[in-house]
Order: structure tokens, then C-alpha cells, then sequence
């Protein structure tokens, strides 16, 4: 073998056990050393220093790799490291964002909201009634015509099942928030449509931040679906707690769907 090709070979080691030792460090690795190289003689075999198993340009690379190397293999987008632990770096859980507005600022952004058709045959605005630092908040789809006509949440027949349900747990029914994804009364009470929906949730959600419960109940599949962003259905749900951005979620049926089968 020539002295060209023997130190193109040793520059190809060297290079190797640099960016095995990259790949050591991201792993955390700081301190390590390298097993005893063996060399062959004959049929009996001795321990090799490790100043001799590596030449001297290896031996400065793999002490101490400059800042640039570093930067690259951080950086680099084949990373073996990086490939297996991104993932679940994209799926960290989101936490509710900080807010000191009050409902009554939300409120006032909503104002006399035209975002959708449902203004066009509604009559009243119904917002999120109740204690505004309730431990325990239930969430509807929207209002119905009892709703609509006095502009408070679940005051109709399944409003009175759910004071009951809430008086049936130790509490009343002003100590928790009561609001629906949608403020407006849609025609015939049919479950609001996906713009509609879009309109009216980031209200919602600031009411949500800025009450901060533990527990949210939510009633219904609409209510379900919209806040937790899912597919799922609310039979395949129901009685399981889920995550809204730290807040224990727990799906259950909306009190008409129980007015109209009591089972």
C-alpha cells in the first residue's frame, strides 16, 4: 500500500472517530475513554496505548471539536438523535395562556356580533353565566329559545336538569360557569355549522383563560368536538377525562339528549 492511500486511510479513521465522538456528546456523554487498541503478533496479542491506536491529528479532533462542528451536527437534519427524539419534542403539552382580561372585556370585543348569519335570527346574545373562578365550568353548543329570549345559558328544560345535576353533586348552580361554543340561537336549534363555530370559540377560550377552572364539563358532541379538536365520537368518550391545555376535560351527554331518553 502506498504512503498516499495508507494516509488517506488513517485521515478516513480519524474522521470516523470524530463523528462517533459528536454523536457521543449529544447523547450526553461528556467523559469516556476509548478501549485498550490490541495489537497483533503472531498468535499473542498486547494492549495498545491510545496515543498509538490514533494518529495525532485524531487525537486533538476527538479532544476537543470546534464550535462549528458542533453548530453543524446540532443543526444537521440527519441526525440519528434528532430523528428519534423530534417527534415527541413537537408533541410537548400546551398550557393555558396567561390572561388578566375580564368577561366584561371579552364581552364588549364581542358586542353586538354580526361575525355570522345566527345574528340574523337570534334575539338576544347569550354569554358564560356564573362564578368567573369556578373550580368547575360546563360548556353546551349553543343557546336554544328559552336561552334566546332571556340571554342566559341553560335556563330551559335541560338548564333545569343541569341544576339539578349540579345541586345533585353538593354545589349550586351559581358557584360554577355555565357557557356554550356558540352565543347565538341557531334556527331550529340544529347544531351550529363550522364557520359559525369559527366566529364565536376564540371567545370562548379567553373566557376559559381567564377563569382558569380545574374541571370543564363539556355537554354534547358539538361542544365536545369543538373544544377538544377531535373526531371522536361522544359515546366513544364520555365518562374519560381529556386535556384542554392543562384543564381536566370530561365529556358527557348534553342534558336534552337525557330529557329525550332518560336510560
Amino acid at each position: 500500500m502506498s504512503s498516499e492511500s495508507i494516509k488517506d486511510e488513517l485521515i478516513s479513521l480519524a474522521e470516523a472517530a470524530h463523528q462517533h465522538v459528536l454523536y457521543l456528546q449529544e447523547l450526553g456523554v461528556d467523559n469516556f475513554e476509548a478501549p485498550p487498541a490490541v495489537e497483533i503478533t503472531g498468535a499473542k496479542t498486547k494492549p495498545v496505548s491510545p496515543e498509538r491506536a490514533l494518529p495525532e491529528r485524531a487525537i486533538i479532533e476527538t479532544a476537543e471539536p470546534t464550535t462549528a462542528a458542533r453548530e453543524k451536527t446540532a443543526t444537521s437534519g440527519d441526525s440519528l438523535f434528532g430523528e428519534i427524539f423530534k417527534p415527541s419534542l413537537d408533541k410537548l403539552p400546551e398550557s393555558l395562556p396567561d390572561s388578566k382580561e375580564t368577561f366584561e372585556e371579552i364581552w364588549a370585543d364581542v358586542g353586538n356580533c354580526t361575525r355570522c348569519s345566527l345574528c340574523q335570527g337570534r334575539t338576544n346574545v347569550v354569554h358564560t353565566e356564573g362564578n368567573r373562578k369556578a373550580r368547575l365550568m360546563f360548556i353546551g353548543e349553543a343557546p336554544g329559545a328559552d336561552e334566546d329570549a332571556q340571554a342566559r345559558p341553560f335556563v330551559g328544560r335541560a338548564g333545569q336538569l343541569l341544576t339539578k345535576i349540579i345541586e345533585a353533586i353538593g354545589m349550586k348552580r351559581e358557584e360554577v360557569l355555565i357557557g356554550n361554543i356558540n352565543r347565538c340561537r341557531p334556527p331550529g336549534n340544529r347544531a351550529p355549522l363550522p364557520d359559525e363555530v369559527a366566529m364565536c370559540k376564540p371567545f370562548l377560550l379567553r373566557e376559559i383563560a381567564s377563569a382558569r377552572p380545574e374541571v370543564i364539563v363539556v355537554m354534547g358532541n358539538t361542544a365536545m368536538k369543538n373544544l377538544l379538536d377531535t373526531r371522536e365520537g361522544i359515546t366513544r368518550l364520555r365518562g374519560i377525562f381529556q386535556d384542554y391545555k392543562g384543564i381536566k376535560v370530561m365529556p358527557t351527554f348534553h342534558p336534552a339528549y337525557l330529557l329525550r331518553d332518560p336510560s
